[in-house]
């Protein structure tokens, strides 16, 4: 969506800029281009300053603008950094360019540190997927879902007791990521209230062009006052030989573009994000409950003739509690509690840090995504910026606030190591179904 916003705006400054403003802008397309390719970019992660960008499309457009409407003087490159510096404090494009940059950086940063949330968030259930079960559980599985069998009890099911016990041995590692997994949720709520708030995202984004358009018609309109003001702390530049074409008179004047409003687009769908990442905060302690019921297909709490793991009866032992801590007394899977997964620690990490990127976003602080690759793809649709264009960083201003910049620690690259492949179907199934419901619930 919020590519959408950016690529709809692109597209309407290229259909209406060449009829409202002639050769000011077929002459000078690739600055607007450039715009759009940096926006882009610093959207999908790179390692981009907003405010840097955004004054050096400023100082590229008024550079061309300024030779352009004065076509009858030959004007130098030093005569341009001088008018630079000079125009700056006459505002030859009024408030717009000091307007956009506050709000335009906000709202960006808020975007891409929500999208850079929901990556992260789908990351960390692709990788805690990836730990294989141990020994221990296989064996407490194994028990669960098939010595009924050889009992020739193959019609009666699990006790739900008994299969809550095993699941949360065998996930214990997995629940201990729900505090910084709820306070990702939570984060990710409060960004979206901005983004459809304070931010005004779909309004900021959606009209970049209107913006630009204002800008130039109040550079046209002031172009007499502006022109003497730079002569007058520049000297007056050389007569060209050339000639001077003239500029086209008719293109001057307001220019009044229209604006679609999807304000109610955007509000529905934060609405809905909303919903699903509430439903989300309490999900890796829900999830035994949910594998119980879902895949295991366990009896009921009561159910007095249900598989106990030694025969059709009732299961006494007491359900234990979430997280590694608690498993230290579980009756149905050794669990070495001075042991926890190294892979499952590193995304809860991975969960901290993302979560401060978020709190900065809130507060219209930019982060450095160290990490982010320049393809961050899978939101919002294509774009049409070329690689030629894309690769190109502007680094002309000076910035005038730098990003904050967050290590992030190197994920171990642990996989499915040769035991996973050893682990009976039942294992399997646990490790799939983990993977397959967040990841619906997720990107639902």
């Amino acid at each position: 969506y919020f590519q959408d916003l950016l690529n709809k705006s692109e597209k309407a400054l290229y259909d209406a800029f060449p009829s409202m403003y002639g050769e000011l802008y077929t002459q000078n397309m690739k600055v607007f281009k450039d715009l759009y390719s940096e926006l882009r970019r610093y959207y999908r992660g790179s390692n981009i300053n907003l405010e840097e960008a955004l004054n050096e499309f400023w100082t590229r457009l008024l550079e061309r603008l300024f030779k352009l409407m004065n076509p009858q003087y030959h004007i130098t490159d030093e005569y341009l950094d001088c008018m630079v510096k000079h125009a700056e404090q006459h505002r030859p494009f009024g408030e717009v360019p000091r307007d956009l940059k506050v709000k335009a950086t906000r709202a960006f940063i808020a975007a891409r540190s929500y999208a850079q949330g929901f990556l992260v968030g789908s990351d960390v259930v692709k990788k805690v997927s990836q730990v294989s079960l141990s020994h221990e559980c296989t064996r407490a599985i194994m028990k669960l879902m098939y010595c009924p069998h050889c009992r020739g009890m193959s019609n009666v099911k699990p006790c739900n007791n008994y299969c809550l016990n095993v699941v949360k041995g065998c996930l214990a590692n997995q629940a201990d990521l729900n505090t910084e997994w709820k306070y990702l949720m939570d984060s990710l709520v409060i960004v979206a209230d901005r983004i459809d708030g304070p931010y005004n995202v779909d309004t900021v984004i959606g009209t970049i062009h209107m913006r630009i358009a204002e800008a130039i018609s109040n550079l046209q309109e002031n172009k007499d006052s502006i022109t003497a003001k730079v002569f007058q702390g520049c000297g007056n530049p050389k007569i060209s030989t050339k000639g001077s074409s003239t500029e086209d008179k008719k293109r001057r004047g307001k220019v009044v573009l229209e604006a679609k409003s999807s304000a109610q687009a955007l509000e529905m769908l934060v609405l809905d994000a909303k919903g699903n990442l509430t439903a989300l905060k309490t999900y890796w302690i829900t999830l035994p409950s949910s594998l119980c019921s879902k895949k295991v297909m366990a009896s009921s709490a009561v159910d007095d003739k249900c598989w106990n793991g030694m025969t059709k009866g009732s299961y006494l032992p007491e359900v234990m509690g979430d997280g590694l801590a608690n498993q230290i007394n579980n009756p149905e899977v050794e669990v070495d509690i001075t042991k926890p997964d190294m892979t499952i620690r590193q995304q809860i990490m991975q969960l901290k840090i993302m979560t401060n990127r978020l709190g900065n976003a809130n507060i219209g602080n930019d982060v450095d995504f160290q990490d982010a690759s320049d393809d961050m793809s899978g939101s919002g649709s294509g774009d049409s910026c070329p690689d030629d264009v894309c690769g190109k960083r502007l680094s002309k201003s000076p910035s005038t606030r730098q990003p904050e910049t967050h290590a992030i620690p190197k994920q171990s690259g642990h996989g499915i190591n040769a035991a996973s492949s050893r682990s009976l179907p039942s294992a399997f199934l646990l490790l799939l179904s983990v993977a397959f419901i967040a990841a619906q619930q997720l990107w639902r």
